[in-house]
């Protein structure tokens, strides 16, 4: 799995959550995780975390 599709998995997985419990904090995390036309998220340090969150999940194994 590309960190793309991990990303994409863990979006999934919080709009779901998001679904049952109407979280204000998981809303504003989905709506800054959103992809913009230019490729990069709405926030973009919610990329530069996942990919340091990526990497420490690596080197773990």
């Amino acid at each position: 799995m590309t960190e793309y599709e991990a990303f994409m998995a863990m979006q999934y997985f919080l709009e779901q959550f998001y679904e049952r419990t109407g979280s204000d904090d998981v809303g504003a995390l989905l709506g800054d995780m959103l992809f913009l036309e230019s490729g990069e998220t709405m926030d973009p340090a919610a990329w530069e975390d996942w990919i340091i969150a990526v990497k420490k999940a690596k080197s773990e194994q």
